[in-house]
């Protein structure tokens, strides 16, 4: 079995869920079209976006479930918040200490969740 590499997400409006995420990776889909927009990471993990009006079969409601984006450091993860904030990202977390590290939570246009973290040190 190999090892997941793709994630979708099913959302309101793909292309402007795609403009999102294009603002935010700072990079272009490799695919677009109304009711699917497909971004190459570079790590080789792929990110779809695809209409909830229209997956088959239907999309369960939204919620459960975390995007997750590992940085270095502690800094790094308030020089981000710092971005998104400024950018009208709405947070449902500021930066905290938690167990597995410094993290917060943003959402994206869809109120999918959005983990910046950094590990915690040991």
């Amino acid at each position: 079995m190999s090892d997941p590499n793709f994630i979708l997400l099913y959302v309101d409006h793909p292309e402007n869920s795609g403009r999102f995420y294009a603002d935010l990776l700072g990079k272009a889909p490799v695919e677009s079209s109304p009711t699917f927009v497909l971004f190459a990471l570079e790590s080789g993990f792929m990110l779809g976006l695809w209409s909830k009006h229209t997956v088959e079969p239907p999309a369960t409601p939204v919620g459960g479930s975390e995007v997750a984006f590992s940085l270095a450091d502690n800094v790094a993860v308030d020089a981000l918040y710092r971005d998104w904030l400024a950018r009208g990202i709405p947070m449902q977390q500021t930066p905290t200490a938690m167990e597995f590290g410094y993290t917060f939570v943003a959402l994206d246009p869809d109120r999918h969740r959005l983990r910046v973290f950094a590990p915690a040190v040991e």
